[in-house]
């Protein structure tokens, strides 16, 4: 029998920063906790397994906006997903997802893509508007195919890609998902240019050179082939996120949606099993509640907001080695722990990912 499992569902230290500097006198009295108006930003979050299958989450550092007007901002470490063992563990090693700036000698994307700082901020705004903002150069690497350079791995990238939020007030909710340039491995094994999907239309790829995201028996790179759909995050329960990332009355979201379903096969070119991995790249919203009225100022929105001034943190996770329950469509992973303060919490999860395919039967 054929199988393909994890070792551990991590979900990394969620930053909630709960107390902020005021800007200019502007605020004395923080929103509130639970209805306030709210923001999340998420650089890159993965879930293996489709629908009716049980499989691992691996959401990294989610950035919330704090009660106070400031910003919580992604730390420059955070560069790749996965980004040590731990995290490789929840969905098998064979991905690598690349955020922006890199070493010369680890470069994974195409000429004349610069390396950079990836910009991801929460923000609650002098005025409490809510906004976020997740932009950064994003590359989908399979380093299961095992080529010499770090780009010759590369199947997808998303250059000057750009997600952001702003709730101004109930009736002016404002969301975009943008990306300068679409690079995809093409059949010929170069990487070439594609359009960029706009709107709700989303780009569908087939048959590409690009593997499960972990080990499966007799899996044969020459045989195994992926489908890829991109589109835009167009609803909160499409995001993948911690139970604590909450929406609101009124929500906005933004991001990029990556579906892949691999079909695994032998060297004999037989069916093995379909593997499902769904990836949000940019995953940002912003809420407000019924009668929200944004405070007199600067109406301009973004993320001017100073950095919070005591930052806490929220780990995420569980306790215990039964997968948990998932609502919708599978998005949500709850929040296992409540409040502590710093460090970061893996929690060890027993996963059983793929469907088997049987000839003859199914």
């Amino acid at each position: 029998m054929t199988r393909f499992a994890t070792k551990a569902a991590a979900l990394t230290a969620v930053v909630f920063p709960l107390v902020g500097v005021g800007l200019a006198g502007a605020q004395t009295q923080a929103v509130d906790e639970k209805t306030g108006p709210v923001s999340f930003a998420n650089i890159a979050s993965v879930r293996i397994g489709g629908e009716g299958q049980r499989g691992g989450a691996l959401i990294t550092e989610t950035q919330r906006s704090p009660l106070l007007p400031g910003q919580s901002k992604l730390g420059t470490d955070r560069v790749t997903v996965p980004k040590d063992d731990g995290e490789r563990a929840t969905f098998g090693g064979h991905y690598q997802i690349d955020l922006g700036r890199y070493s010369p000698s680890q470069n994974p994307y195409p000429p004349g893509v610069a390396s950079r700082d990836h910009n991801v901020v929460a923000a609650l705004q002098a005025t409490t508007v809510p906004t976020a903002v997740a932009e950064t150069n994003y590359a989908l690497r399979d380093v299961w195919q095992g080529a010499a350079k770090p780009v010759d791995n590369t199947v997808l990238v998303l250059e000057g890609a750009k997600s952001a939020v702003d709730c101004t007030g109930p009736a002016k909710l404002t969301a975009t998902t943008s990306v300068a340039r679409l690079w995809v491995r093409q059949s010929d094994g170069a990487l070439g240019i594609v359009p960029v999907p706009g709107g709700n239309a989303g780009l569908q790829l087939t048959n590409l050179r690009l593997g499960p995201p972990g080990e499966i028996t007799n899996a044969d790179k020459g045989t195994t082939v992926s489908d890829l759909k991109l589109t835009r995050v167009g609803t909160f329960d499409q995001l993948i996120r911690q139970d604590g990332w909450r929406g609101g009355d009124f929500t906005a979201v933004a991001g990029w949606r990556v579906e892949i379903t691999t079909h695994v096969k032998d060297a004999t070119g037989a069916a093995l099993q379909d593997v499902q991995t769904n990836i949000v790249l940019g995953g940002v919203s912003c809420s407000v509640p019924k009668g929200f009225v944004a405070k007199a100022g600067n109406q301009a929105g973004g993320t001017s907001a100073s950095q919070a001034a005591v930052p806490t943190q929220v780990p995420a996770g569980y306790l215990g080695a039964a997968a948990p329950a998932t609502d919708g469509d599978g998005s949500r992973v709850p929040l296992g722990i409540g409040l502590l303060f710093g460090g970061v919490f893996f929690a060890a999860v027993a996963l059983l990912l793929g469907r088997r395919r049987k000839s003859g039967t199914d």
